[in-house]
C-alpha cells in the first residue's frame, strides 16, 4: 500500500501513459495505480485518445532522415520504422474533458522529457485568436489577394523557405490573410480563415530549435478550442470557436499541407 500522504503528479501519469518513464519509475506508478482506480481509468482514457490521434494522422506521416535524432541519437532503426517509432513514443493527447484554461504541467522535471516550451504555443495561439479574430477592418497585415507575397514574406521571416498558406476551401473556410507576430519570443506567422457564416479560425506557426519531441494535443479556454502539434523544430496550432470535430478536420488538412 502507498503511504496516505503520498501523491503522484499528473505530469508523471501523462508520462506513464505515453511510455516515457524508465522501468524503475513505471513500477512505482503501477503500484500507485493498483490502489487508485480513478487514476488508472484516466490513463486508460488517455491511451485510447492517443491511439485515436495517431490513427487520424497516420496516413500523412512524413519521414525525414533526422526524425530518429529526436528520440535516439545512438540507435537508429530502419527508415521504415523511424516515423512509426516517433509517433508511438512521443504522441501525447490531453484529456478531451480538460478543465477550461488548464494546459497541464511539463511532463516531468527532466530535460529529456520536457516539451521545450511547447506549452506556450496553445496559450499564444488562443491569445492571437482572441485579439485578431474579432477585428473587422484590420484582422491581418496582408490580405488574401496577396497570398503569394504573404507566404514568401512570412516564410523568409521564419526561415521556412517552403512555407505554404494552407488551403482550407474544401472545409468551407477561405483565407482572410495573415500577419507576423511573436511566438515564444521569436518570429511567428498567423493565417486567418473565415467561412460563409462569418466564423473565423486561425493557424499559428512558430519555430523552436530546442524541441526534441513530437506531440499532438487539444487545449480549451472557455469557448475557444486549440489543436496543436510539434513537428521537429516547428510548432503549429489551429484555433477557433468551432466544434472539435471541425477543428480536427482543419488540423488534419493543415498537417498534410504545412512543412515539417
Amino acid at each position: 500500500m502507498n503511504e496516505p500522504n503520498q501523491t503522484v503528479p499528473e505530469a508523471e501519469l501523462h508520462a506513464y501513459a505515453d511510455g516515457q518513464l524508465p522501468d524503475s519509475d513505471r513500477a512505482r506508478i503501477e503500484a500507485w495505480l493498483q490502489d487508485h482506480p480513478e487514476d488508472a481509468a484516466k490513463i486508460a482514457a488517455w491511451q485510447a485518445q492517443n491511439a485515436e490521434i495517431r490513427s487520424m494522422f497516420a496516413p500523412y506521416e512524413r519521414s525525414k532522415e533526422s526524425d530518429i535524432l529526436l528520440i535516439d541519437r545512438e540507435n537508429a532503426p530502419s527508415d521504415r520504422l523511424k516515423r512509426l517509432r516517433l509517433a508511438a513514443a512521443a504522441v501525447v493527447l490531453f484529456a478531451l474533458g480538460a478543465v477550461a484554461g488548464h494546459y497541464g504541467p511539463p511532463l516531468l522535471e527532466r530535460p529529456e522529457l520536457q516539451l521545450a516550451s511547447s506549452e506556450t504555443l496553445p496559450k499564444e495561439a488562443q491569445n492571437a485568436f482572441l485579439v485578431y479574430a474579432g477585428e473587422v477592418r484590420h484582422p491581418v497585415e496582408v490580405f488574401a489577394n496577396e497570398e503569394a507575397h504573404l507566404a514568401t514574406w512570412l516564410g523568409k521571416r521564419l526561415s521556412i523557405p517552403n512555407l505554404k498558406v494552407p488551403d482550407l476551401q474544401s472545409l468551407g473556410f477561405k483565407l482572410v490573410g495573415g500577419r507576423l507576430l511573436p511566438v515564444d519570443g521569436k518570429a511567428g506567422a498567423m493565417f486567418m480563415y473565415e467561412n460563409q457564416t462569418g466564423e473565423r479560425l486561425t493557424v499559428l506557426v512558430g519555430r523552436n530549435k530546442k524541441n526534441r519531441t513530437t506531440s499532438f494535443r487539444f487545449a480549451s479556454a472557455d469557448s475557444v478550442e486549440t489543436f496543436y502539434w510539434i513537428d521537429g523544430e516547428l510548432g503549429y496550432a489551429v484555433t477557433g470557436e468551432i466544434s472539435r470535430d471541425m477543428l480536427r478536420q482543419v488540423a488534419e488538412e493543415c498537417y498534410k499541407q504545412l512543412p515539417s
